[in-house]
C-alpha cells in the first residue's frame, strides 16, 4: 500500500507530490519548503482521527443503547473510504494555521491531499476504547470478515447511557478499523529537539508558576488573556516533541518490539551515542557515558546526546512495526561517523518493519544510504566488500524501498487554466540507480565547487 501526498501553497512550497517509500528522503537547500511538507505530513497522520466523519444513523444509536450491541456491515464504510479520507483532508487543511503554528489566514488558500491506493479492513479482531465517563466499548471482528460487533461493556450496561458519547465511540472504532492500516502511526523528532531536552523539566515549572500566579492575582485578571500573552503556540511536532520529552519517566515503564525482539538494535545505538540514558526512583534523567560510572544531567551532556535522546526513547519503549518514524535533520551535532552510523540503523529499521522519513542537509547520510543499495546485489566482490567493512545483510536496501525528493525552485506542472508554466519551489523526485544509488545535485555541486577551488589553491600557481 503506497501514500501520496499534494501539496498546494503550504509555506514556501506553492505545488509538490512526493510518495512514502519504506524510507523517504526529503533534502535541498535551506528555506525550499522541506520542514513545511514534514510538519504538513505529520500533523494529519497525528490527528486524522479527528477529521474523518462517519454516518451513523440514529435508528443504530438507539438500538446499541438498548441492547448493548451492533452490528455494522464495513461494506459501505469500504466503498466510500477514498471519499471520506478526501473530505478528512480538506477539513484538516483548514487547520493548518494551528497545525503550523501560523498567524490566523495564513493558509486559507492552502491545500492538503493525502492519497493512497487501497484502504481495507484491517486485521483486529478486538480492541477496547474508553471515554471521559470511563465507559468501555468493545469491538470485534473476525479476520476476513467486514462485519464488525460493537459491544457495551458489562458493568455499563446497567447505566444510562448518553447517546453522544456511543456516537462518538463508534464512530472512532469504525474509523481506526478502517483507516489504521493504511496511515501509520506517526513519531516525530524535531530539529528543535536539543534545546527540548535541556529544558524538558522547567517548561513544566514554568506552567506551574504561571498557574499560581493566577491563583493570587486580581479577580478582575482574565486568565485566558495571561495564558495567551506568557506562552507562544509553536508548529504540531515541536509541542508533540515537548510532550514525548515531559513524560519520559512514564514512557520508560513501557518495552518496544525492538527491544523485546531485536535488542542487538539498541546495543549498536548505545555504541552511537556512546553511553545509555537512565531514569532513577526519583524520576531524573541521566546519560551515563560508556565505560564510566559518571550520571550526566542533559546540560552537562553533550549536543549529541541531547540531539538522539527521542530517538533513543522510541527505539526502547515505543516503537511498533508499521511506524512512520520521522527525523528533521538527523545529522544534528553528529560527527560525520556517527551520521553514517545513524544511515545504517535507519535501514535495518526499514528491513524490521518501521518507515523512516527525513529531512536532510548530510550528503555523509545520503551517500551512507548509497553505499548500502549498491551493495545490496549478489556478486562476489560485493560480498568481499561488505564483510571487509563491517556492513552487515540487515543493513542493505534496494533501491525500491527508498524515495528522495529535492526541494527546490522548479517549473511546476501546468494548471487548469494556464497556458504557461510557472516556476516556484517544488518537491523534485530524484532517480535512484539500483547500482549506482541517489543522485542529490545540490550536494553534488557544492562538493564539486570545494574540491575545484582546493585544486586551484594547490596547483593554481602552475
Amino acid at each position: 500500500m503506497s501514500l501520496t501526498v499534494r501539496l498546494k501553497n503550504v509555506g514556501i512550497l506553492k505545488q509538490a507530490e512526493f510518495s512514502l517509500g519504506d524510507l523517504t528522503i526529503l533534502c535541498g537547500e535551506n528555506n525550499t519548503g522541506k520542514t513545511y511538507a514534514a510538519c504538513a505530513l505529520y500533523g494529519f497522520l497525528k490527528s486524522w482521527h479527528n477529521f474523518v466523519r462517519i454516518a451513523i444513523n440514529d435508528e443504530q444509536i438507539d438500538s446499541f443503547l438498548e441492547h448493548g450491541a451492533l452490528k455494522i456491515e464495513l461494506t459501505q464504510y469500504i466503498e466510500t473510504a477514498d471519499q471520506m479520507l478526501a473530505e478528512a483532508c480538506k477539513r484538516y487543511q483548514e487547520h493548518l494555521d494551528e497545525i503550523l503554528a501560523a498567524p490566523e489566514g495564513t493558509f486559507q488558500n492552502s491545500e492538503f491531499r493525502l492519497l493512497t491506493n487501497g484502504i481495507g479492513t484491517c486485521a483486529k479482531e478486538f480492541g477496547r476504547f474508553g471515554n471521559p465517563q470511563d465507559l468501555s466499548f468493545i469491538f470485534s471482528k473476525s479476520k476476513g470478515s467486514e462485519e464488525l460487533t460493537v459491544t457495551l461493556g458489562v458493568e455499563e450496561r446497567e447505566g444510562k447511557i448518553d447517546a453522544t458519547i456511543a456516537r462518538r465511540a463508534i464512530n472512532a472504532i469504525i474509523t481506526n478499523v478502517i483507516f489504521s492500516d493504511a496511515l501509520p502511526r506517526p513519531f516525530i523528532a524535531s530539529a528543535e529537539r536539543t534545546g527540548v531536552a535541556i529544558f524538558r523539566k522547567e517548561l513544566d515549572f514554568a506552567r506551574n508558576r504561571l498557574l499560581e500566579e493566577i491563583g493570587r492575582a486580581n479577580q478582575k485578571l482574565d486568565p485566558l488573556e495571561l495564558l495567551s500573552k506568557v506562552y507562544q503556540s509553536y508548529p504540531s511536532p515541536v509541542e508533540n516533541n515537548v510532550d514525548f520529552t515531559r513524560q519520559l519517566e512514564g514512557i520508560a515503564k513501557r518495552k518496544s518490539f525492538i527491544a523485546k525482539e531485536h535488542p542487538e538494535v539498541l546495543a549498536d545505538f548505545a555504541d552511537i551515542v556512546g553511553g545509555n540514558y537512565v531514569i532513577t526512583q526519583q524520576d531524573q534523567l541521566y546519560f551515563i557515558p560508556k565505560g564510566t560510572r559518571f550520571k550526566l544531567t542533559m546540560v552537562e551532556s553533550s549536543s549529541a546526546v541531547r540531539s538522539l535522546l527521542d530517538l533513543s526513547f522510541y527505539l526502547h519503549y515505543i516503537a511498533k512495526e508499521g511506524d512512520l518514524l520521522m527525523v528533521d535533520e538527523p545529522e544534528l551535532s553528529l560527527h560525520p561517523e556517527n551520521q553514517r552510523r545513524i544511515a545504517r540503523l535507519f535501514a535495518r529499521l526499514v528491513n524490521l518493519g518501521v518507515k523512516v522519513f527525513i529531512t536532510t542537509h548530510s550528503d555523509y547520510i545520503v551517500k551512507e544510504l548509497n553505499t548500502l543499495i549498491m551493495l545490496n546485489h549478489d556478486k562476489p566482490h560485493l560480498k568481499r566488500i561488505a564483510e571487509e567493512n563491517g556492513y552487515r545483510e540487515n543493513e542493505l536496501i534496494t533501491a525500491e524501498q527508498v524515495k528522495v525528493y529535492v526541494a527546490e525552485k522548479a517549473l511546476l506542472p501546468l494548471e487548469e487554466g494556464q497556458k504557461r508554466r510557472k516556476r516556484g519551489y517544488t518537491l523534485t523526485s530524484t532517480d535512484i540507480h539500483p547500482e549506482f544509488g541517489i543522485e542529490v545535485p545540490s550536494f553534488d555541486n557544492t562538493i564539486d565547487d570545494m574540491n575545484r577551488i582546493q585544486k586551484d589553491i594547490v596547483w593554481g600557481a602552475e
